[in-house]
This record gives structure tokens, C-alpha cells and sequence, in this order.
């Protein structure tokens, strides 16, 4: 009352708003029951209310607006059922998603909620519990209760709060319901949780007499932000009711506040001393003249205010305002939507489309001091009109918490996932609730919610702790490891060794044994037993596009070359025994120039099936992640498996077709028959090859390769070592056999 006795005197007192002009009011007092404020409020509505003690000058127009300084539910932002409302107080709308926001600050995903079991509580927890949910916060509990009821449903909460695992509490309560909650927890002495709490109670220091456990000790919670009207305290404080006898009111105030009676009867005079109407009031320790309630009064100094802009602009005022004018609801309305104005200490003043103003709160920590009382210490400030990213502003260096503790309190269903694991929600229970599982090999989890593991790219893989993707090493056979130092030193090795086989077959060409079997096919064979172990270097080293075609046409057409040669001297063998026979003249049909031809023609067909190859669908260097799940293989893929085995195939015919001329030929009587160990060494060679083909099949990786390398050196090591050593033995430590009469057969019977 005396707030609004301030700003309508001010008013009154001005001349540059509303004129010649004064207002009047009409107060009324519910005295916080419902029921009381509900007939008030629709007696000034519906403009039939009573005026119990006019004053001398009473007003000629019964009251047009009502504009609420505390009324807090975002209910009443609802314009299809309250089209006429305004408020200087911020919707709940707003006091309610900021309340999230500071839940969702401090990592607090796991909470309880309680709320008073009206509109204020039930709409303002709606709506925190919406915003709560997008931002990933679960309620373990939410309950309801007002202060009228049973004692045993208030005990329910307090059960509830004891078997819960959250520490956190959020309160939408009124101010008496949590008189009667604090009352129960101290009876019950459930310290140790951490309160968040409403404008409705987080400042009022009855409750915080109230709390002598310390319950509700480093309490967090927004307020109306603190505000200062100049001369607005002295006013107050210099009230004196003998000035105001004409409203019971002040009377009835003043006997509350110093416990006191005006016109003492003799039942009273007990109890109670006499008022005078000169006491001191500034020397009261009361929120009357602390101004805790200093936010709540501004409010009321800006509503009277713009009721007093709205009509100054209906009026038309300026030096005078038409005093004549008739005013209705729906004009006045209109124009207070409309008002945009500064108070004297330079607060903005104006209403959105809902009727609300603009939402500002200052964010209030509890902290008790040594002598035990609680300081209300602004910590933050919220205001919904910045930007998302930046309504928010903690001080979190200055905050106490529960229990006086300096460190953020933790309440979660479930401690954060690690890296490396991902959520699996437990069943029946919140999305907050849940269990780590280790993500599997080759994924790893997913940074931004943990929920899922995600799978590494195909060229990276996952380290041991499943939380980072490493890139995969590239493993191919290269010359700087053993596998490929050796395999290198044996296919030089064996190059060398067929280059002295060589020089030794140029240094005796003129021997007999040189020449039994036709030199020349002799020589062919070396070189292409040379390029044999030369062309299994272009299997190691970083596949290329043109080494992955070359390694394998070179083996075929190299290998065929050799086996050509084999198969040409085995002929040889068998014709030259056949020449030997009465009246043959089979030799004139395969002497040396269908010998060469013949050797010519088995390659050609080999060369032109590596044509078709690499024409239609070559080799190709090709990253394989799936053979060994942390490395990528760089191996070449065959392009066309047919022409793959067509090379193989052929190289294999050839073969058998020369081992079984060989077979046939071994027995045939000569002192030095060669068809033997050409017998042997094509033995050596079909027997590496078949065996090739299933551990070329079962080798991972850069193994396979190896083994193809150690066939190709093996069969031809076999063929040099079967079909020259021989020869170079007998060249060098055995020369008295290397003549033509030992090589056919009569060096022996001479001897006998």
C-alpha cells in the first residue's frame, strides 16, 4: 500500500505527467487466501466492488486496469483466455526454462522435483520439465503438494527424497508451502542435498531463519533483480498511521509490526502495550524496512506508472489533459500494450504481445555466514532476451554448496561413459540411466553423446582404448625387411649362379658335352632361367600399376620360355634316339631350325594369352581391408582370374606335357642321358606348384606374395640345379668323362 501511496503522490506531484490531474486508488487485501483473492479480483473486474472506507476526495470513476506486480504463472500469458491481463513480473515461462539452464550448467542430470500443487507450481514445473527433457536432463521423481494437506502426504515426499539417488532438488514452491516442507525436513534432518529454487522462496529470509540444520545451505535460485527507487524507503519508514486513520489497514499494520493496540480494551491491555502512532520504525530489524522486498515494490512502481503513461496518452495531455473524456477497459488496454517508458532510475518499461515484460533475474546462492546467518550473494544473471549462448552468466569461483562445500555437487543416474565405450539404456528406467559397453574392434565411440560407436574409416582402425581411430599401417613386402632382404638375396643368388653356369657352358661350348644336346637351346634356356629369378624382384616393393602388370606377365611368358626350352631338349633326346635306329631319318624334321621354332610358337601362345590379360581386365594395385583387420594389405588384384589361371594353366600344361616326354625318355640307354634329370627337375617343378596353389590360397597378406616369390625361385633353382650342375661337374672335376666315345657309351667297353 505505502509503495503505491509513493508512486501515486509522485504523480500527482508532477507536471509533466498528467496535468492538472489527480488519481486515485482502491486497496484491497487477501490476506493469501485463495478463495479471498478470486472475489476481489472478479468484483474489480466485473466493476461492482465494495468501498469499505472511502477516503475524502473518493474517486468519481471506478477502477478500468489491473496490471499484477507477483502474479508469476505463464498461464496467464495465455491471450485467448486472459486478453486483458499485464504484469510487471517476468512469466514463469522464463523463470522455469532458466532454472534448466542452470541444471544443465552444472552437469546435473539427475534430479528430484517438488512443486506446490497449484498454478504457480504445476504450470512453472510443466515447463521446466519440457526444457529439462531437450536438454538431456531426467527427473527421478517429481511430486506435489500443498500446505493444507494431511501430514502423512507431505511425509510421502520426504520418504521419496530419502530413497531417491539424485542430490539435486528443484523446488517450484510459494513461500508458505516451503515454510511447511523446510518444517518436515528438519524434523527428518535430510541434509546434504543441493536445493535449486524460485523467486517464490530463494530470497525470503523467514525461511532462512527457519533452516537451523542448515538444510537448504548453498541453495542456488533466480530472484527479481534488486532495484532502487530514490526516496522510495524514506517514504515507507516515515509512514504514520494517525495520518492514515481512515484506512483499518494501517492501523492493523502498524499494531503487527510493533505488537501493540490502538484503543486498548481490558482483555488487550495484558498482552499487549498501547500504540502511540510515534514509534520509531527505522530502528526495526523487518523486511518492511530492510527492502528485501525492494523487487517486488519496484514492480509496483512501474505498474502505477503505466497505468498513469497510458492515460496521459488517452487524455491527450500536454500542458492540460480532457479531463471530459470518457474512458473504457478496451481504450486503456490498447494503450498500456502500447507504453514504452523510462522511470526515473532509468528502468525500461514496456509489455510484449503477451502482456509480459522483459525477463531478467539475478541468479542468488546461499551463503551462511560464521555468526549463521544467510547472506543472499548474487552469483549470475539471466536475461532471456540476450541470445541462447549467452542469457546465462555464473560466477562459479564465488559459489558455496551444500554443506558449505567449494566443489560443484555431482548427480547423475549414471557417471559419464568413458572413451571407448558406448550407452545402453537400462531397462524401465530414464534415458539418463545406463551402462558403459566397450565398443568392438575397429570403432570407436561416438564424442558427442556416447551413445553409439562409430565406425573407423576403412583406412584407419581403432587403438586399444576404442577412443581414437589410428591410421592403419600399409603392409606389403618390401625389400627392407628380412622376408624381402632374403628372398632378394636369393633371387640375385640364383641370377649369379646362372651367369657362371653360363660363362662355364661359353668357356667349354666346344666341349662334347656342351654340344650332345643342342648348345644353342642350352643357352636359351639360361637366359631364360636369368630372367626367371629376375622377374621375382617385381613382386616386392609398393605395388604399382606397373609393376602389378608386369609381375605377372613376366612369370608367365618367362616361365613358359624356360619350360619351352626343357620341353625342345627332351625332344631332342627322343629324336636322337630314334635317329640312331636303322633307316630313320627322323632329325632332318626336328633339327635345330624347327627346335627354335617350336620354342617360339610355345611362347607366342603364352605372350598373346597375357595380351588378352592385360587388354581386357589387368592387374591392378588394390588396398585389402578386410584380411587383417588392423593393417591395409597393398597387394595387386588379378583384374580377370581367368586370365590369372589361363597363365598358370598353360605353364602347367607345358610342364606335365615335358615330365611325362622326360619319364618316357629316362631309361633310354646312353652313358650321360639327360632325360633323367630333366625327369628330376620337372618332378622338383610340378610338385612346387601344387603345392603353391594352396598355401598361395591360406597366406594373409603380404605372405601370399612370398610364397609365390619362393615357388617361382624354387622351380627354378630346381630346373638350373637338375639340368646344369651335372654338367658343370663333369666340365670341371670330371673332364676325362667329357668326351664324345664316354657320352655315347664306348669310353666303357674299351676299358674292359
Amino acid at each position: 500500500a505505502q509503495v503505491m501511496l509513493f508512486a501515486i503522490e509522485e504523480i500527482n506531484n508532477r507536471t509533466d505527467l498528467l496535468p492538472g490531474m489527480s488519481l486515485g486508488y482502491e486497496l484491497y487485501d487477501t490476506c493469501g487466501s485463495v478463495a479471498r483473492s478470486v472475489k476481489v479480483a472478479l468484483a474489480l473486474a466485473n466493476g461492482n466492488e465494495a468501498v469499505t472506507a472511502p477516503s475524502e476526495a473518493p474517486c468519481t470513476r471506478p477502477a478500468q486496469v489491473q496490471i499484477s506486480h507477483s502474479a508469476t504463472c505463464a498461464c496467464l500469458s495465455d491471450k485467448t483466455k486472459y486478453p486483458s491481463f499485464l504484469r510487471t513480473v517476468p512469466s514463469d515461462y522464463y523463470q522455469s526454462r532458466a532454472l534448466a539452464q542452470i541444471v544443465k550448467h552444472f552437469g546435473w542430470t539427475w534430479v528430484g522435483a517438488i512443486r506446490s500443487n497449484n498454478d504457480y507450481g504445476n504450470n512453472g514445473m510443466a515447463t521446466f520439465i519440457e526444457t529439462a527433457q531437450q536438454l538431456g536432463i531426467c527427473l527421478e521423481y517429481s511430486v506435489s503438494f500443498f500446505r493444507t494437506d494431511p501430514p502423512n502426504k507431505i511425509q510421502n515426499i520426504i520418504d521419496i527424497i530419502k530413497l531417491s539417488t539424485s542430490k539435486v532438488i528443484v523446488a517450484f514452491l510459494t513461500f508458505p508451502d516451503m515454510d511447511v516442507l523446510i518444517y518436515q525436513l528438519s524434523l527428518n534432518n535430510l541434509t546434504g542435498y543441493q536445493w535449486v529454487g524460485t523467486e517464490g522462496w530463494i530470497i525470503d529470509s523467514q525461511i532462512a531463519e527457519m533452516d537451523k540444520n542448515h538444510i537448504l545451505n548453498g541453495a542456488i535460485g533466480l530472484a527479481i533483480p534488486k532495484a532502487h527507487v530514490s526516496g522510495m524507503k524514506e517514504f515507507i519508514i516515515n509512514v504514520k498511521p494517525l495520518s492514515s486513520m481512515g484506512n483499518n489497514m494501517f492501523t492493523e499494520f502498524w499494531e503487527a509490526l510493533f505488537n501493540c493496540n490502538f484503543n486498548q480494551s481490558n482483555s488487550s491491555a495484558e498482552n499487549h502495550k498501547e500504540c502511540t502512532g510515534h514509534e520509531d520504525v527505522s530502528g526495526l530489524q523487518h523486511s518492511f524496512t530492510d527492502m528485501s522486498l525492494m523487487p517486488i515494490f519496484n514492480n509496483l512502481y512501474k505498474g502505477v506508472y503505466a497505468v498513469a503513461h497510458a492515460l496521459h496518452s488517452i487524455l491527450g495531455c500536454n500542458e492540460t489533459c480532457n479531463s471530459k473524456m470518457t474512458l473504457d477497459p478496451f481504450t486503456i488496454l490498447q494503450h498500456i500494450q502500447k507504453i514504452n517508458f523510462k522511470t526515473k532510475e532509468g528502468d525500461e518499461v514496456y509489455f510484449n504481445e503477451n502482456g509480459d515484460p522483459p525477463a531478467k533475474y539475478e541468479i542468488i546462492n546461499w551463503q551462511r555466514r560464521e555468526n549463521g546467518v544467510v547472506d543472499f550473494v548474487t552469483v549470475g544473471l539471466y536475461d532471456a532476451s540476450l541470445p541462447a549462448d549467452k542469457q546465462l552468466s555464473l560466477q562459479n569461483k564465488s559459489l558455496v554448496w551444500a554443506q558449505n562445500s567449494k566443489q560443484v555437487p555431482v548427480s547423475v543416474c549414471s557417471e559419464k561413459c568413458p572413451p571407448g565405450t558406448r550407452k545402453v539404456l537400462q531397462k524401465g528406467k530414464p534415458v539418463c540411466c545406463y551402462d558403459c559397453i566397450r565398443c568392438a574392434e575397429g570403432e570407436i565411440s561416438n564424442i558427442s553423446d556416447f551413445i553409439t560407436c562409430v565406425r573407423c574409416q576403412p583406412e584407419f582402425w581403432s587403438n586399444d582404448r576404442r577412443d581414437t581411430c589410428v591410421k592403419k599401417e600399409a603392409e606389403f613386402l618390401s625389400f627392407e625387411e628380412i622376408m624381402g632382404a632374403l628372398l632378394t638375396a636369393a633371387s640375385l643368388f640364383g641370377t649369379c649362379m646362372t651367369a657362371v653356369v653360363a660363362f662355364i657352358f661359353f668357356r667349354y661350348r666346344k666341349t662334347p658335352i656342351v654340344r650332345a644336346n643342342n648348345s644353342e637351346l642350352s643357352f636359351l634356356l639360361l637366359f631364360s632361367l636369368t630372367l626367371c629369378f629376375l622377374c621375382s624382384l617385381t613382386f616386392i616393393g609398393r605395388p604399382s600399376e606397373w609393376s602389378c602388370m608386369l609381375r605377372h606377365t613376366a612369370f608367365g611368358i618367362t616361365f613358359v620360355l624356360c619350360i619351352s626350352c626343357v620341353l625342345g631338349k627332351t625332344m631332342v633326346v627322343l629324336m636322337a634316339f630314334r635317329a640312331s635306329l636303322p633307316g630313320s631319318n627322323v632329325m632332318k624334321w626336328f633339327g635345330p631350325t624347327q627346335q627354335r621354332l617350336s620354342v617360339l610358337a610355345f611362347t607366342l601362345i603364352q605372350v598373346v594369352i597375357c595380351i588378352l590379360w592385360l587388354t581386357i581386365s589387368p592387374p591392378f594395385p588394390f588396398k585389402n581391408f578386410k584380411e587383417i583387420k588392423d593393417k591395409i594389405i597393398l597387394e595387386c588384384a588379378l583384374g580377370s582370374t581367368v586370365g590369372f589361371w589361363a597363365v598358370l594353366g598353360y605353364i602347367g600344361l607345358l610342364a606335365s606335357f615335358c615330365f611325362i616326354l622326360a619319364f618316357l625318355a629316362r631309361k633310354l640307354p646312353d652313358n650321360f642321358n639327360e632325360a633323367k634329370f630333366i625327369t628330376f627337375s620337372m618332378l622338383i617343378f610340378c610338385a612346387v606348384w601344387i603345392t603353391f596353389i594352396p598355401a598361395y590360397v591360406s597366406s594373409p597378406g603380404k605372405f601370399s606374395v612370398a610364397v609365390e616369390i619362393f615357388a617361382i625361385l624354387a622351380s627354378s633353382f630346381g630346373l638350373l640345379i637338375c639340368i646344369f650342375i651335372p654338367k658343370c661337374y663333369i666340365i670341371l672335376l670330371k673332364q676325362e668323362k667329357n668326351t664324345k666315345e664316354n657320352l655315347m657309351g664306348k669310353g666303357a667297353s674299351k676299358t674292359t
